[in-house]
């Protein structure tokens, strides 16, 4: 099968199945937090969904990426979407899976590839624990990203207690 003809059975299939429902009326309780109520998001609060570029959900279509319209940046998700999630999972007692939510909201600022580096970084022997801690001052720093920072902080003092250091 030609690889652009899958590409577009496979958009097509999760637009649809993300688009299903969408003209639901919102349940977002009087509090305003999302709970299992309003789950799944893509078909009972599409109107609160919007691309981290600001574009509505409910405007992504196989259609608009191939002209062009849309961009990679459109189809990430935004971390408002990992924040509603993560009410979602409260909501349903996930407290655990909430937190692993917001952990991800705070890194969609960070650029992939300084991900991959930092990911890299993180595996024993590879950083000292002056770079770790360099890490976690960025993270905070430039991304905002308060508690992945915080984890990458006590990787360094662990690492240290463990010997997991690189080595000169």
């Amino acid at each position: 099968m030609d690889q652009e003809l899958l590409m577009k059975q496979i958009v097509e299939q999760v637009m649809a199945a993300m688009n299903k429902g969408a003209a639901s009326a919102p349940s977002t309780p009087a509090g305003g937090r999302m709970t299992a109520a309003n789950y799944p998001l893509a078909e009972k609060e599409t109107d609160k969904l919007k691309t981290p570029t600001g574009k509505p959900f409910s405007s992504l279509s196989y259609e608009k990426v191939l002209s062009g319209e849309l961009t990679s940046d459109d189809m990430r998700i935004a971390p408002e979407t990992l924040e509603y999630q993560a009410q979602v999972a409260e909501s349903v007692n996930r407290e655990a899976f909430a937190g692993n939510l917001r952990r991800a909201a705070e890194l969609i600022a960070v650029p992939d590839e300084r991900l991959l580096e930092i990911y890299n970084a993180l595996r024993p022997y590879r950083s000292t624990k002056q770079e770790l801690l360099d890490i976690a001052s960025e993270l905070d720093g430039k991304y905002g990203a308060k508690t992945a920072a915080g984890l990458v902080r006590e990787a360094a003092e662990v690492y240290e207690k463990r010997d997991r250091l690189k080595k000169f």
